[in-house]
């Protein structure tokens, strides 16, 4: 089952990194600034909200069958970018192919938590993100091809197509979650009327938004930099991030039996607040300092990441489990774009990449305090016992 969740993590991360890797090459192409690049990669988080109306089907129809429907349209309409004739136009496309990337990688997280037993949930969420860095990596591995020329960033989007042999693996072997079948199928209406918690919601949108706001805008910004600060040529990027993002799996690893053994709360507190700090300064560092700051910082964030990831699961009931993980999603890049937008804007004004950088890792800083006194202990026990009202749902 994890195997097959960790391929349905390729699609997902592809589409969902793609624009990211590209949008300085397109912007150049178009004659677009960095405040055009942050209002439109604000725009294509915009879209996620088409991931809400998915994650009720999801609730309603099953985890399969929106996996499937997602691994087939996300590639599809994804590479759309490809033929763009205008900026806008290709920011239209990724408002619409990246929401169902997303949507995929919230149902495949759902799936996992639903079907893992109760020590092994953080674990199989980092196995999951380690397959998610392999279709990123292809987005990274194709940039090389967007220094060909000037318009050549278009035969990144067309790479994507490749991974649809994923969605035809997953139509022909994957089945559907015991946890969501029983609920189909139970007796009781406690289970299949279960409401969201509230209070877990704001708690965990707040979160998200925090460090969101941080993550977008470095990773957003980071091709720019690399290219008009450092002066890296586009091959040089992509070893740029091979390098520093290619080592975080130690951290995923790491993380996920951490998570598992010593528990969530305390890693996450510790780990989110340094790599965010390390990977500021990777903004305002030059040479190996530079290379070993980004490395170190995204370790950092990947030991956190199985404890981060797997609350927005656990804590909410099967009926309005995926629901409740893409509204969290949802906020979360809407406020992320918001934080795009904000430091466009501050970096066309002249501040510095590590001024705005370290003005937005207060966000990670926050998160740990937050984790560390607010957010309960989930390792260890059942999703029954974290969601009463799911009793009778125990995986078969």
């Amino acid at each position: 089952m994890v195997v097959l969740l960790a391929i349905a993590c390729f699609p997902s991360s592809f589409v969902n990194t793609v624009f990211t890797q590209t949008v300085a090459y397109a912007a150049t192409e178009f004659g677009v600034g960095e405040q055009g690049q942050g209002f439109g990669a604000a725009v294509v988080r915009w879209g996620v909200i088409i991931a809400l109306p998915l994650a009720g089907l999801a609730d309603r129809f099953g985890r399969r069958t929106m996996i499937l429907l997602t691994a087939w349209l996300a590639p599809v309409i994804t590479s759309l970018g490809a033929i763009a004739p205008s900026f806008p136009v290709l920011v239209a496309t990724q408002t619409l192919g990246r929401p169902l990337g997303i949507a995929l990688n919230v149902f495949v997280l759902v799936f996992a938590v639903e079907e893992m037993g109760s020590n092994s949930r953080a674990w199989a969420l980092s196995i999951l993100a380690m397959a998610s860095g392999i279709g990123a990596g292809s987005a990274v591995a194709a940039i090389p091809l967007a220094g060909l020329s000037e318009s050549s960033w278009r035969y990144v989007y067309l790479v994507g197509l490749g991974w649809l042999v994923v969605a035809l693996v997953l139509t022909r072997t994957l089945p559907e979650t015991s946890r969501f079948e029983s609920l189909a199928h139970h007796e009781s209406t406690t289970a299949s009327t279960a409401h969201i918690h509230g209070d877990r919601l704001a708690l965990q949108i707040v979160v998200a938004v925090l460090i969101n706001v941080f993550i977008a805008t470095a990773s957003i910004f980071q091709v720019r930099y690399l290219r008009d600060v450092r002066g890296y040529s586009a091959s040089v990027i992509a070893l740029y991030n091979v390098v520093t993002v290619v080592p975080a799996s130690i951290g995923l690893v790491l993380g996920g039996r951490i998570a598992e053994t010593a528990g969530r709360k305390t890693l996450a507190a510790i780990a989110t607040p340094i790599g965010a700090l390390l990977i500021a300064a990777s903004f305002g560092l030059s040479g190996i300092a530079m290379w070993c700051a980004a490395l170190l910082g995204g370790i950092a964030l990947a030991l956190a990441y199985p404890a981060m990831s797997v609350f927005r699961n656990e804590l909410f009931p099967t009926a309005k489990r995926s629901i409740a993980s893409a509204m969290i999603t949802t906020a979360s890049l809407l406020g992320g774009s918001a934080g795009l937008i904000v430091a466009g804007i501050l970096l066309e004004r002249d501040f510095s990449y590590f001024s705005v950088m370290l003005t937005f890792a207060s966000g990670p800083i926050l998160v740990a305090i937050l984790v560390a006194f607010v957010y309960p202990e989930t390792a260890h026990r059942k999703l029954e016992e974290l969601n009463p009202e799911d009793s009778g749902l125990e995986r078969r």
